[in-house]
């Protein structure tokens, strides 16, 4: 299941621009406002799960966040981001696995993932996933995902749809829900796509 998974996520890196794949965004703005309603001090350990290769982590850079984990599962999507990055790389802890079989050696302050939760379909994955949380999340946890009126499918993968009492009765086993919003994404291609964005409070 890793190396099937790793191989489609590298051949989508390796072949495709940011302006040829629908969940590019050029603001990660939902989650920036979702981190910036923590308060947290620059010194906050953040992870970017399944991270692809967003904007999020040259935003907080640039903000003067200090200790940013980047985790995917494609090396090729690290490699983009490190050569956007240039020498700040440098300031960034990489980690190339599949979070339902990583094991950290730190607690993270947030934990952010949009959009690799719902590529979860199992029962298996879903647990998998769930402890890793609760196990490496000291305070915040934003999950985005597709709603219920989002796609069947994402990189001709399936996916797992979630409304808001879904979410939150998935993660209600070590978090209390602070708040969710649904979000209209805007593809590269100019169509709309319909998420959901939980924030979570550890219990």
């Amino acid at each position: 299941m890793y190396k099937k998974a790793k191989d489609h996520w590298d051949m989508v890196y390796q072949t495709k621009n940011p302006d040829q794949v629908s969940w590019t965004q050029k603001i990660p703005q939902p989650s920036l406002d979702f981190i910036h309603s923590f308060n947290l001090p620059k010194t906050a350990k953040i992870i970017d799960i399944g991270s692809g290769d967003s904007m999020l982590v040259d935003y907080l850079l640039e903000e003067g966040f200090e200790n940013i984990t980047v985790l995917d599962i494609s090396v090729k999507a690290i490699d983009k981001v490190k050569k956007r990055l240039g020498e700040k790389a440098q300031k960034v802890n990489w980690v190339v696995s599949d979070i339902t079989e990583f094991q950290f050696d730190t607690m993270f302050d947030v934990w952010h993932d949009r959009a690799t939760f719902h590529f979860l379909v199992t029962g298996e994955q879903i647990a998998r996933y769930l402890d890793r949380a609760r196990k490496f999340v000291s305070d915040y946890l934003i999950i985005g995902t597709f709603s219920e009126k989002g796609p069947e499918k994402c990189s001709g993968l399936p996916i797992r749809k979630y409304d808001e009492d879904e979410m939150s009765l998935s993660f209600s086993n070590g978090f209390k829900k602070i708040t969710c919003l649904t979000i209209d994404h805007e593809t590269p291609f100019k169509t709309k796509q319909k998420f959901i964005y939980c924030s979570f409070r550890r219990i």
